[in-house]
C-alpha cells in the first residue's frame, strides 16, 4: 500500500504542470459570439485581457453588449448623462489600448 501511494506521488510530481485553462470574460465571450470573421480565439482573447486591464467588471459587461447590439454603442456615445459619458471615456481609451496591443 504504501509503495502504490509513493509511486502516485512521485508520478504527480513527474508530469509536466499544466497551466489551466483561463476562463473567457465577457468581451472574449460576446467576441467570439459575434459571427465576424475577424474575430479569432486569439484576437477575443487579447481584446478581453485589455478588457480586464483596463475596464471595471461591470463596464466590461456593458461593453459585451454592444457585440450584439450596436445600436447600444451609439446610444451610449450619444447619450447626455454624466454616467454614460464617463463610460465612453473610459471605453475609448479601453478600445484604443486594444488596437495599439491586439493588431499585431
Amino acid at each position: 500500500m504504501k509503495k502504490t501511494v509513493f509511486a502516485a506521488a512521485l508520478l504527480a510530481l513527474a508530469l509536466p504542470l499544466a497551466p489551466a485553462p483561463a476562463a473567457a470574460g465577457p468581451i472574449e465571450r460576446a467576441c467570439l459570439n459575434s459571427g465576424r470573421a475577424a474575430a479569432t480565439r486569439a484576437l477575443c482573447s487579447c481584446i478581453d485581457r485589455v478588457a480586464a486591464q483596463t475596464l471595471t467588471r461591470g463596464d466590461q459587461r456593458q461593453a459585451a453588449r454592444f457585440f450584439r447590439d450596436p445600436q447600444r454603442a451609439q446610444d451610449v456615445r450619444m447619450s447626455q448623462t454624466e454616467r454614460d459619458n464617463a463610460f465612453w471615456q473610459r471605453y475609448r481609451a479601453f478600445a484604443s489600448a486594444a488596437e495599439t496591443h491586439c493588431a499585431r
